[in-house]
């Protein structure tokens, strides 16, 4: 019996798209927010995180999550400039505002999420993020997400990325679910399809902002070309247990 949808973040409710120029402005942000700007450049700051930093954030295989605010400490270390928990969290939030630009919610996703919410399934979110926490769920207040959500899970949080286990059973654990009652959708076929479907859920490769090849994933059980195609994925699936067709 289908009782719960998960889903990815990025590229599935969402889209982000990099920009230098964010980049910059972010680093330019967090110093003004804390003050430092007049004493360390911040084109300066952001051309050593890009350069030193930045691949740790993205390198492939990586599951252990990386300690964000603790590389941005280390930059500003390397130019004099200490800062304390304060205001190392000032400076987050401010970088982190600065690349609201970037994040461009899905058309459709409030509509697909209603929609869900209305055949009294349980609704949760899986993400790789390594931003803090606490400002990944004030993004998902912003985006109207946050709302519909029962659960959101990021790899920040636990420390583990998709494809391990922890963060989808974390997730699982606190929408009261088993594996076999959940549906996942991802766009990825590593970190998504392969990291659900080894626990025992059905899956569902997100192919509305990106298609994805990745060798080390699997096959979906099911592909969704719109954000509608989940919604008629879950119906085929109520129908299939008994449950209400519309």
């Amino acid at each position: 019996m289908l009782r719960a949808v998960l889903f990815d973040w990025g590229d599935t409710l969402f889209r982000f798209r990099y920009d230098e120029e964010l980049l910059e402005a972010g680093w330019k942000s967090g110093l003004e927010a804390i003050g430092r700007l007049e004493e360390l450049p911040f084109d300066r700051a952001a051309a050593r995180f890009r350069e030193a930093y930045m691949p740790r954030l993205f390198e492939p295989g990586t599951i252990e999550e990386v300690e964000y605010p603790g590389l941005i400490r280390q930059v500003l270390e390397e130019f004099g400039v200490e800062v304390d928990d304060v205001a190392l969290d000032r400076f987050l939030a401010a970088e982190r505002a600065a690349w609201d630009p970037a994040r461009e919610l899905g058309a459709h996703t409030h509509a697909l999420l209603d929609s869900l919410r209305d055949r009294d399934l349980r609704l949760g979110l899986v993400s790789n993020a390594f931003d803090p926490p606490a400002l990944l769920h004030e993004d998902l207040d912003r985006m109207g997400i946050g709302e519909r959500l029962d659960a959101a899970v990021f790899s920040s949080e636990v420390g583990r990325r998709k494809p391990d286990s922890l963060i989808f059973e974390t997730a699982l654990h606190r929408l009261g679910v088993e594996p076999g009652e959940t549906l996942f959708v991802g766009d990825r076929r590593y970190e998504d399809v392969k990291g659900a479907a080894e626990l025992g859920m059905t899956t569902v490769l997100a192919l509305w902002f990106r298609a994805d090849d990745d060798e080390r994933g699997l096959d979906p059980d099911h592909e969704a070309f719109t954000p509608m195609d989940v919604l008629n994925v879950v119906r085929r699936l109520l129908a299939e247990d008994g449950g209400h067709y519309t």
